[in-house]
């Protein structure tokens, strides 16, 4: 018996002791996700038992995962600020709150951490979809919070995706189903909730909008109306923001259930601006404008600043013409309308320099994080206080120094001063020395003198800044009648002020809505109404003189009643008459086609005959009454000869006939040695690159195939997302084979050489049967 309990043992019975090991596995992975559970049971618990009133101070005091502890270490975020230590606390609870802090005081971990703490104690995975979602205003900003999120969840196993315009919408269809926190700018998310198939976000945890009041404007309420429809009402919503809305409405529409206001400022609160922020004015005309900031750019070269104006063509101007005064540091622009790669390197390339200027608008003015900028430049008014709070904000970031500098008008000065005490915001005045002022208004002129360019963008800054002043709302610091619009012209290098005409918006819509007239003869009234047009008459009440006579417009008359019709190119230019000024100066300027020049004389078309009338309406027919064309040539003095042109008899009877022919003989045979020189060189270079070619070819036959290379996109091209490495199968990039040479066709002498060598051999044979027939 114990022999056969020992045979039991080494047979069947040991198979399944062996069998036994993987029972015991999986009661450890069993253990493993009890604990975690239980773990994750203490957070919850921990979080929602927190006290909030407890003052914290360092990260490692939340009850929030050793996860996102370890990303935060790694990211070398230990202490808290101030919008942190207040809001988290609640935020982890998954409470609604309305945050508002100034500028550079670390609100993006405030809602970071509370998105990567929620899904991690949901356990969400990839097969729950979409958990939490990022907005943001602007596509800069995006992609600075995707690079935030990254590095503190970088040990956390959700995935993250980034979405803004300008990138490949299909990419993003393909990779968006698979997203857990989802950072996006609000068009582009509107797009893909439209148009991507299976892409859903009914399972939403956690909504957040960065820069909130940006967000809620009228920028983007369509589409913050249509986002909000697509999303459940069950959801945490975060909103942040330096300047916070306390609007009924807006708050409704986002369906916040009582929100905790953490940060929030009264109106007159000190806080708005950070403590280490110089922040100054001065006052200077609008022509001078240039010329100070130059003054400056000259005076701090080792420093790092952003200059705000109103528009691109501002920037655009400004950065070209200063560019091509070599002020010795470098210059960046960026604005709206350039395309997302360049916007993406130019924010990368000033971040990483340590002495630069950059034009910008205020697409850059809103939470983009610019490391070490010395200098906050405001050339143009700000629209409003926050406005003015979101720009100087770029600096002075993290309890850091910083200046502010900004322009204001002698218009603008009291009603922009005035606002600014509202706000209980310092901001000291300082003068500038005319003495250190140096003048650029010479340089400006000769650059548009000498490129086309230059004054093209000079005269569509003068149009963008003067529309920006008349569509401010505020007119109690925007006053458009009070700009000096001629010396402004000038001080850009334009010869005079383009003409606007500036429509109050029911004009515009007038003039949209306009019924065309029936069509009506042609008249002499025609004259009457354009200048009507011309006139200083509103546009309306001229459309409404014109309707009234029924008249018809033809292309000539839209073209002359065509907006800023000086910025047009010189040859439109040459058709318009500018009134009694270019009377004065002998009609230099007048209509191309107002009077011709014609020959009294010449007979009425009533008196001519059909059958030539008819002739005149045939260009085959008309050539019949043309003279022949002529071709002319010109020697080396000028002087313009026929191509064929014939001597006549007295001039070769004095000059030697034989000898013009043998002038010209000789002529023609250096002419052909030297093209027989050239064809001589062009047939060696043909046997030159005949001969490499088939050295080629046979250098490639002995050394055989190549293996393919596949190169993968560095991780600085990827526009958001992780993607898998994937097993590439070189053959698919391997060169086509090598077509198999050609055979040589045989030459025509080789034949013929091998036809008589066959016959010479038959006929011996034949000749040798014949002498052993013989014999």
């Amino acid at each position: 018996m114990a022999t056969m309990h020992k045979n039991a043992k080494a047979g069947p019975s040991n198979m399944k002791a062996g069998k036994s090991k993987p029972k015991k596995a999986g009661k450890g992975k069993v253990l493993r996700r009890t604990e975690e559970s239980q773990a994750l049971e203490e957070l919850e618990a921990a979080a929602m038992n927190f006290d909030v009133s407890r003052p914290v101070e360092a990260f490692n005091e939340l009850p929030i995962s050793e996860l996102t502890k370890k990303g935060l270490k790694k990211s070398s975020f230990v202490t808290m600020t101030d919008i942190q230590a207040k809001s988290l606390p609640i935020t982890l609870k998954g409470r609604d709150v309305l945050g508002a802090a100034r500028t550079g005081s670390g609100k993006t971990l405030a809602f970071l951490i509370p998105v990567l703490e929620i899904l991690y104690r949901r356990k969400w995975g990839p097969q729950d979809g979409l958990g939490a979602l990022i907005i943001s205003p602007t596509r800069e900003l995006a992609v600075q919070i995707f690079d935030v999120l990254r590095s503190v969840g970088q040990y956390h196993s959700f995935s993250a995706g980034l979405v803004i315009g300008g990138k490949n919408l299909k990419d993003e269809k393909d990779r968006l189903n698979r997203m857990n926190i989802l950072v996006a700018t609000p068009g582009r998310l509107l797009q893909h909730m439209d148009q991507t198939i299976g892409f859903d976000c009914d399972n939403l945890q956690t909504i957040v909008l960065d820069e909130a009041d940006r967000i809620l404007d009228m920028g983007f309420a369509r589409c913050i109306n249509a986002i909000v429809s697509h999303i459940p009402k069950s959801r945490q919503t975060l909103l942040f923001s330096a300047t916070q809305t306390n609007s009924v409405q807006d708050l409704a529409r986002l369906s916040l259930k009582d929100p905790e206001y953490i940060g929030v400022q009264e109106q007159g609160s000190e806080a708005s601006t950070p403590k280490s922020l110089q922040q100054n004015y001065l006052v200077c005309e609008l022509d001078q404008k240039l010329d100070v900031l130059w003054s400056f750019i000259k005076a701090h070269l080792q420093v790092k600043a952003l200059v705000f104006v109103s528009s691109a063509k501002q920037v655009r101007f400004i950065h070209e013409a200063f560019r091509r005064l070599h002020p010795g540091v470098p210059l960046l622009l960026i604005h709206g309308k350039q395309k997302q790669t360049t916007r993406l390197d130019t924010f990368q390339r000033f971040t990483k320099m340590s002495h630069a200027y950059l034009f910008a608008t205020d697409v850059a003015a809103r939470g983009l994080d610019f490391p070490s900028i010395d200098w906050v430049i405001q050339l143009d008014a700000p629209e409003d206080v926050d406005t003015y709070i979101h720009r100087v904000g770029r600096t002075a970031r993290y309890e850091k120094g910083g200046k502010g500098l900004l322009f204001l008008l002698p218009s603008e000065e009291d009603g922009m001063t005035r606002h600014f005490q509202e706000k209980k915001i310092v901001v000291e005045k300082i003068k500038v020395k005319e003495s250190k002022t140096m003048s650029v208004q010479k340089s400006l002129q000769n650059f548009a003198f000498q490129e086309p360019e230059i004054k093209y963008l000079a005269q569509c800054a003068f149009i963008s800044y003067v529309r920006s002043i008349y569509l401010h709302k505020d007119k109690t610091v925007f006053d458009v009648d009070a700009l000096p619009v001629e010396k402004f012209a000038l001080s850009l290098g334009l010869p005079g002020a383009p003409k606007i005409k500036l429509l109050s918006k029911e004009s515009t819509k007038a003039r949209k809505n306009a019924v065309k007239a029936p069509p009506a003869s042609f008249s002499d009234e025609d004259e009457d109404s354009s200048a009507a047009e011309d006139s200083d008459v509103p546009a309306p009440a001229a459309e409404d003189s014109a309707k009234a006579k029924n008249i018809v417009r033809t292309k000539y008359d839209r073209m002359f009643e065509r907006k800023n019709q000086n910025i047009l190119s010189e040859h439109y230019n040459k058709l318009i008459d500018h009134g009694e000024d270019s009377q004065s100066d002998e009609d230099f300027l007048t209509l191309a086609r107002a009077d011709h020049d014609l020959d009294s004389e010449l007979p009425e078309a009533s008196d001519m005959s059909k059958r030539k009338l008819k002739m005149l309406k045939s260009k085959k027919k008309m050539l019949k009454l043309q003279e022949l064309g002529s071709k002319l040539v010109f020697d080396e003095e000028g002087g313009a000869h026929e191509l064929y042109e014939l001597k006549g008899d007295e001039e070769l009877r004095k000059g030697d006939i034989k000898a013009a022919g043998r002038e010209f003989v000789d002529g023609l045979k250096e002419k052909l040695q030297g093209d027989d020189l050239l064809d001589r060189e062009e047939a060696r270079e043909k046997r030159r690159e005949k001969k490499r070619k088939r050295k080629e070819k046979e250098r490639m036959e002995r050394e055989g195939d190549g293996s393919g290379l596949a190169v993968l996109a560095s991780a600085g091209d990827s526009d958001g997302y992780e993607s898998p490495v994937f097993n590439i199968d070189s053959s698919e990039d391997e060169a086509p084979d090598a077509p198999p040479p050609k055979r040589s066709r045989p030459n025509s002498t080789t034949q013929q050489k091998q036809a008589s060598h066959s016959n010479r051999l038959a006929e011996e044979e034949e000749l040798a049967l014949k002498i052993l027939q013989g014999h």
